[in-house]
């Protein structure tokens, strides 16, 4: 295994994917990834949708062009009814930073595999979940669409454009 920093450096989002299947051993890992992140009080609101059949895949790619030919996407949900609600304020629900805390997980996890990832949100969430009739509790929250980058695959040229740490970090 890299250095974590090294790794989170090294990652980028794959746009380009080779035909060769991801071993499931391989996938594995990559969910077990996702299932051991941390949630709020544990709740695990996070579904993971593995669309890797001929008509899920077609299905996906029929709906966002940002699938890129991918051999797997996760399309990862939130149960809204199981989100925690933070009782000092009532409208604050931690389930999009769940579902993302699950999700950043499984993209590095996947990275250090050997295989790629892409944070995609461009999608029409509520058209998605009808065409894989979520339940109506399950919200899509984005895709990650996995595999071996293809030759052709490279980081875009904004990959290691960053603000300055005085532009970002405040110590109060």
């Amino acid at each position: 295994m890299k250095d974590f920093l090294e790794l989170a450096k090294d990652r980028y989002s794959v746009r380009a994917y080779s035909e060769k299947p991801i071993p499931q051993e391989v996938l594995d890992k990559i969910i077990e990834a996702g299932m051991v992140a941390p949630t709020a009080t544990n709740n695990q609101p996070q579904r993971i949708y593995v669309l890797k059949s001929p008509e899920a895949l077609q299905k996906i790619r029929a709906l966002t062009r940002c699938a890129f030919n991918a051999p797997v996407v996760l399309l990862i949900a939130l149960n809204k009814d199981e989100q925690w609600n933070n009782p000092l304020e009532n409208s604050y629900f931690s389930g999009q930073q769940d579902v993302s805390i699950v999700a950043t997980h499984m993209m590095l996890a996947a990275w250090d595999l050997g295989v790629g990832s892409c944070w995609v949100n461009y999608f029409p969430n509520s058209e998605t979940a009808r065409a894989f009739n979520l339940p109506s509790q399950e919200e899509p929250i984005l895709l990650l669409p996995l595999g071996y980058p293809a030759d052709n695959s490279h980081p875009s040229p904004r990959h290691s454009a960053s603000k300055s740490v005085e532009e970002i970090v405040r110590t109060l």
